[in-house]
């Protein structure tokens, strides 16, 4: 395993990070065998574990910490705080109040006193970023956390903490964790190249579109896989467009389709760690057998031609943020009399 700079903080990482989002409910339920999992892949020198708060609820968290206890000093540990734990309007959000509160439930989880990477899940427009960070900074003056990232966030607004960060003397985000994958590159415009500038380490997530890129998707057949989708019958035909004409590269370069769809994510310079999120062992065995895989310029280069840099395949991700101008239509017309269409 080559292990890499998680940005500047020092910090060395495995270029797979291991993703809990399918251990608990949500996807795997049954405890021991999600902590052989966990334990698989740290015997195969996977060290950064990557979970939230969200995942099931916090079983994901508890899940977790069962698996690391006697392992936890040789694990980078990472957790978000942002999604809704509860009917209270106020378990939620990047306020002080629940980030305060949130952290304390996580590392309880998590059996552990402090958390290694702790990443803001969502923007949160209702709250100032100097408000966050506030508290975020807080949390790594007490030790109760060692660094901080952000989850989703535009490019922009990574800009704009890291300047707040800078005039008001806050800890900065050193992380940012956006959705990439052959299919989804639109952070190779801007987002890969912010971080980059301001030296963070990016962890990516979604490396195989949320299952297209395994090759088990096909154009014009039904399987579980598509019926479990949420895109839209457009979205999906331009994406099994895509999918198609990848199918036979891989194939030409004698790899699996998961294989091919990890070694791109992790090619990019900007690219620090792709989270891989299995939910069986089986899974795990097939995604560790591509580690060491690496993609030669011609390959990368048909790639582009199939998906151009910088672009994604059909609409935005329905799990990934969408700026309040582009969700409420109020933000986007003008008051005044309604006229009616001529």
């Amino acid at each position: 395993m080559q292990y890499r700079t998680l940005g500047r903080t020092g910090i060395k990482v495995s270029p797979y990070a291991l993703g809990a989002m399918m251990f608990g409910a949500g996807g795997n339920p049954d405890h021991d065998d999600s902590v052989r999992i966990i334990h698989k892949a740290l015997d195969a020198g996977i060290n950064f574990v990557d979970t939230a708060d969200r995942y099931s609820q916090g079983e994901s968290e508890e899940i977790v910490g069962k698996a690391l206890k006697g392992r936890r000093d040789d694990i980078v540990l990472a957790t978000k705080v942002h999604g809704p734990m509860g009917d209270d309007p106020n378990q939620q959000g990047n306020s002080r109040r629940w980030i305060v509160t949130e952290v304390e439930h996580s590392l309880r989880r998590l059996q552990t006193d402090y958390i290694d990477l702790y990443q803001i899940h969502r923007p949160d427009p209702d709250t100032d970023i100097e408000e966050t960070l506030s508290a975020l900074t807080d949390l790594v003056r007490s030790g109760k956390v060692r660094t901080i990232g952000s989850s989703t966030m535009p490019a922009s607004d990574i800009v704009e903490a890291q300047w707040v960060a800078d005039r008001r003397g806050l800890e900065r985000f050193r992380t940012e964790q956006p959705p990439y994958s052959i299919l989804n590159r639109g952070i190779e415009a801007e987002v890969l190249p912010v971080a980059q500038r301001y030296g963070m380490g990016t962890l990516v997530w979604s490396p195989l579109a949320k299952g297209m890129l395994t090759g088990r998707l096909r154009k014009d057949q039904q399987t579980d896989l598509r019926r479990a989708t949420i895109f839209t019958n457009f979205r999906d035909e331009l994406r099994l467009d895509a999918v198609e004409k990848i199918i036979p590269l891989a194939a030409e370069a004698g790899l699996p389709m998961t294989h091919l769809a990890m070694a791109f994510a992790i090619a990019h310079p900007g690219v620090t760690s792709a989270i891989i999120g299995p939910r069986t062992m089986e899974q795990l065995d097939d995604l560790l057998a591509g580690v060491d895989v690496s993609l030669n310029d011609e390959i990368l280069d048909r790639i582009d031609e199939i998906v151009p840099p910088g672009t994604d395949v059909g609409a935005p991700d329905q799990s990934a943020y969408l700026p309040p101008a582009l969700k409420r239509p109020d933000l986007r017309r003008r008051p005044g009399r309604e006229r009616a269409a001529a």
